[in-house]
């Protein structure tokens, strides 16, 4: 297993919704803002329909909320919300389209987006929100430097080098060993949410929770790591 390249200053987290980059990826977030590179987020819906009970006029505010003050902990302090509906994403043309804007925008090297296979493991289904915002960002990022592909977007075409998907059927590595606890107090961040998940403390759980899906790869030389696909784009 290879190490993710990191010889790149500006990076592009794109997600469903807030909690997603929490669950991992910001781990390697912290790691490269430690390192002085530029990473922002965006984020394809507001997660409006998330807490059951709380209106989607009050929920998706307050986790607008929860995912800045996340994104603070691990240094982002760019965080965009594409407006797009929770629960119902549709992979094609119009999000395709916004993503492409959103990556001319920001101009980004590297870009990361979560796993977006079926599903997670056997029995364990990904949400639909997954399943077309991942395949979504990967035709985007082609969009992105296309001139002909949504001639309307007013931003300068831009094709980043690389778009890494954090998978359980990783071919690349990041070495999070000196920020998982970074990643914790991101996740934490996101109370209100978690709170209506389930009775466990938020502390206890963030960190079973990220003690769960930041681990060891037999092949790569971590205590901690996060895995990822890695597609690359140019040169």
């Amino acid at each position: 297993m290879e190490p993710v390249p990191e010889d790149w200053q500006r990076g592009l987290v794109i997600a469903a919704h807030p909690d997603d980059i929490e669950y991992g990826s910001a781990a390697a977030v912290a790691r490269w803002t430690a390192q002085g590179k530029d990473i922002r987020y965006v984020l394809a819906t507001s997660g409006e329909a998330g807490i059951a009970g709380l209106s989607p006029a009050e929920c998706g505010p307050l986790r607008e909320q929860e995912e800045i003050a996340a994104a603070r902990v691990v240094g982002v302090s760019e965080v965009e919300f594409l407006g797009h509906s929770d629960g119902t994403l549709v992979e094609g043309p119009p999000l395709r389209r916004d993503l492409a804007a959103a990556i001319r925008r920001h101009r980004p090297e590297l870009i990361v987006t979560l796993h977006f296979g079926r599903t997670w493991g056997p029995g364990a289904l990904n949400s639909a929100d997954h399943r077309a915002l991942g395949s979504a960002v990967l035709d985007a990022a082609a969009d992105a430097g296309n001139e002909w592909i949504f001639p309307d977007l007013v931003e300068a075409p831009w094709s980043p080098r690389w778009v890494a998907v954090q998978t359980p059927d990783a071919s690349h590595a990041v070495d999070v060993t000196a920020t998982v606890d970074s990643a914790v107090e991101s996740l934490m961040a996101h109370r209100r949410y978690l709170e209506a998940l389930e009775p466990t403390p938020i502390d206890e759980h963030a960190r079973s929770v990220i003690d769960m899906v930041i681990g060891r790869f037999d092949d790569f030389d971590a205590e901690r790591a996060v895995g990822f696909e890695l597609y690359s784009f140019r040169g």
